[in-house]
């Protein structure tokens, strides 16, 4: 591991100072930061970690009226254990109980958790881990896994790069129509990832993440497949939340996860969705929806199936 400068910080002004300082990057629970590290997978290591633990606020849960707040170092292990957020925003909870072992969701932060990098294999290799792959994400100018082991690549939404975003917790936000906020802005969520990772400027850091209290009438879920589900990343992952008035869908977002560089609000599903009375075939109909402009790769066929399989499960639950 390259050596690194480490800044304790107590204030969001000192961490910015410090970000705008040089080639720094945020600490929080540490796990990815520090993996990234160990491996040599960044092509430019930061000089300096900025621990941003330290600074009092930014680990509270807070419910009013208008919905919940959760900071951004927050634990995964507490958003699942909240009853704040089991009894309103059951997706959110789901997802988090479903992020890795336990161990990690007491180390890890809701901000980190979002702002993680991908787990592709071409991405994470480096000359300490036995072959380096000049990726797009390390300013490469090709994707690996177009022609390589791609099993657990985007189906859906893939440009240049084709690694998925790895956070479930991301997934389930997007389906709740969360909004970040950060020292400078409010961002939806919807605008807040992009295909080579988020929209954070150098001198940016969550600090709060707000979700507006569900209307009435809305039934959520999450959902995943994962080979070994106690430790292992999605393989695919749905949220949906539905919100039916006199028997009939009013709104409905479904967001899919695993399957592509962002967050994917599967909209030809939700519109299949709305003015209807679900039942099986329309659960049917909308999962084939779901996955209708899915373009897989060699290896990675069977996620269309798991897709429509976990989509029509959350519509019928």
């Amino acid at each position: 591991m390259k050596r690194f400068a480490y800044k304790n910080t107590t204030t969001i002004d000192d961490a910015v100072s410090f970000l705008k300082a040089g080639n720094a990057k945020v600490l929080a629970g540490g796990i990815d930061m520090l993996n990234l590290l160990k491996a040599g997978a960044l092509t430019s290591p930061p000089g300096t970690l900025v621990n941003i633990k330290n600074i009092p606020g930014l680990d509270s849960i807070k419910e009013d009226s208008q919905g919940v707040t959760l900071g951004a170092l927050v634990k995964i292990s507490d958003i699942a254990g909240s009853t704040a957020i089991r009894g309103k925003f059951s997706a959110l909870a789901e997802a988090a109980g479903s992020v890795s072992s336990p161990p990690l969701r007491e180390m890890s932060t809701l901000g980190g958790n979002l702002c993680q990098e991908v787990q592709c294999w071409y991405f994470r290799r480096s000359f300490l881990t036995g072959t380096f792959f000049n990726c797009f994400r390390k300013g490469g100018s090709q994707c690996f896994a177009l022609t390589g082991e791609n099993r657990y690549h985007a189906i859906l939404g893939g440009k240049r790069c084709f690694a998925v975003c790895p956070s479930d917790i991301a997934i389930a936000l997007t389906a709740l129509d969360a909004t970040i906020v950060t020292n400078k802005r409010s961002i939806p969520i919807g605008d807040f990832f992009e295909i080579m990772g988020n929209v954070l400027e150098k001198d940016e850091i969550i600090t709060h993440i707000r979700i507006p209290r569900p209307k009435p009438g809305t039934k959520q879920v999450f959902s995943k497949f994962a080979l070994r589900p106690a430790i292992d990343f999605a393989i695919v992952s749905v949220a949906a939340v539905i919100t039916a008035r006199a028997g009939k869908i009013s709104d409905a977002r479904i967001i899919l996860g695993a399957v592509a560089p962002v967050p994917y609000r599967a909209l030809a599903a939700e519109d299949v969705l709305r003015g209807k009375t679900i039942s099986e075939a329309l659960a049917e109909t909308a999962a084939g929806a779901a996955v209708k402009d899915a373009v897989p790769l060699t290896h990675n066929k069977y996620k269309v199936q798991v897709t429509k399989t976990l989509v029509k499960r959350a519509i019928l639950a």
